[in-house]
C-alpha cells in the first residue's frame, strides 16, 4: 500500500482511508471499462452536502489527482480525496457489498453519529 499526497505528507502524519480488495477489484474493472489508465487515473471519494441527514458520499473517476488531493493506493487502485472531504471520512473503509437487497460500494465511516433511514446520508 502506498499513501502519498501531492504535497509529500507521509502516511504517519495524515488520516488513513482503507479499501477492501473486493472494492478495489470492482472499481478497477469499472475504471478500465471506461478506458482510463489505472496507473494515473483513480477513484475520487468525496463528501457533499445533501440528504436528510446533511452529508452524503460521492464517487467518480478522475483522470488524475488535483494538486491538493491526498492520494491512497490499495490493491492497485488509486483513491483521491480532497482536503475538505478528508476531515469527514478519515479512518473510513471503502467496501463493495453484494446481496439480495443491494449491490454496490459502501463506506464504513467511524465518524458517523447518525444516518438517515435509507442510509444515503449521514451526520458527523
Amino acid at each position: 500500500m502506498s499513501t502519498d499526497s501531492v504535497d509529500g505528507a507521509s502516511a504517519e502524519t495524515r488520516p488513513e482511508i482503507e479499501v477492501t480488495e473486493t472494492a478495489a477489484e470492482q472499481a478497477l474493472s469499472l475504471l478500465e471499462s471506461e478506458g482510463l489508465d489505472a496507473g494515473v487515473a483513480g477513484l475520487r471519494l468525496f463528501v457533499q452536502q445533501g440528504g436528510c441527514a446533511g452529508l452524503s458520499y460521492g464517487m467518480r473517476f478522475d483522470d488524475a489527482p488535483d494538486e491538493d488531493d491526498t492520494i491512497y493506493e490499495h490493491h492497485e487502485l488509486r483513491v483521491f480525496v480532497d482536503p475538505a472531504s478528508l476531515k469527514y471520512i478519515e479512518g473510513s473503509i471503502l467496501d463493495y457489498e453484494s446481496g439480495l437487497q443491494a449491490e454496490g460500494f459502501h463506506v464504513e465511516n467511524p465518524n458517523v453519529v447518525s444516518e438517515c433511514g435509507c442510509g444515503e446520508s449521514f451526520r458527523t
